[in-house]
């Protein structure tokens, strides 16, 4: 076994899921943009198909773009993504595939999608989603706390922030430093014979 693909210790993996928690509450601490800058470099190492990337990221985080967030929000939503040092709003391109003679190079990859349009939409859509993963996961292994949600509004999310882009958003993810003491408990988890087989 390589040091590569050693496990990590128990430690790193209560860090990024065991002991992690969605966090609603949180400290009035800055996250740098020196930090969001080095989750970026962590989480786009993690595989896409024909490595596609089509998440886009908006980090939203000064008051002014929060202001503009803030009417694009499901009522529930407003105070904890208020409070959040950062809300990030994992998005997806729906033109990635005019990066793919950069991104995939050794072949045509652009000509799989170009003028498939449920393909396109179906690609980004998932590959977007496994992005905002790959960012929380980053965003725990570097000391960070997560709170991923829907509930809110993706047209009006979609004008304020990618007006003339084809761009749609996905999903939002505050982060942030949590307030431990302000967690519920810890929602239960299927077992492993809830929810796998082997064949």
């Amino acid at each position: 076994m390589t040091a590569l693909n050693a496990p990590l210790d128990d430690a790193a993996l209560d860090t990024i899921f065991r002991e992690a928690r969605t966090h609603s509450n949180w400290q009035d601490k800055d996250v740098p943009d020196t930090l969001l800058k080095a989750l970026h470099d962590v989480m786009k190492f993690g595989p896409t198909s024909a490595n596609c990337c089509p998440a886009r990221f908006v980090f939203v985080k000064s008051k002014d773009a929060k202001a503009r967030l803030k009417p694009h929000l499901d009522e529930g939503n407003v105070e904890k993504t208020m409070k959040a040092p950062v809300t990030a709003i994992i998005a997806y391109d729906r033109e990635f595939y005019e990066k793919l003679p950069k991104l995939f190079p050794h072949t045509d990859a652009r000509s799989w999608f170009a003028g498939k349009e449920k393909k396109i939409e179906e690609t980004a859509f998932r590959n977007s989603a496994l992005q905002g993963a790959y960012l929380i996961i980053a965003a725990r292994a570097l000391g960070l706390d997560c709170g991923p949600m829907s509930g809110f509004n993706p047209e009006g999310l979609q004008k304020e922030f990618f007006k003339g882009q084809p761009v749609w958003p996905n999903f939002l993810c505050n982060l942030g430093y949590g307030v431990v003491e302000k967690l519920h408990p810890r929602s239960p988890r299927f077992a492993f014979d809830e929810a796998c087989s082997i064949l």
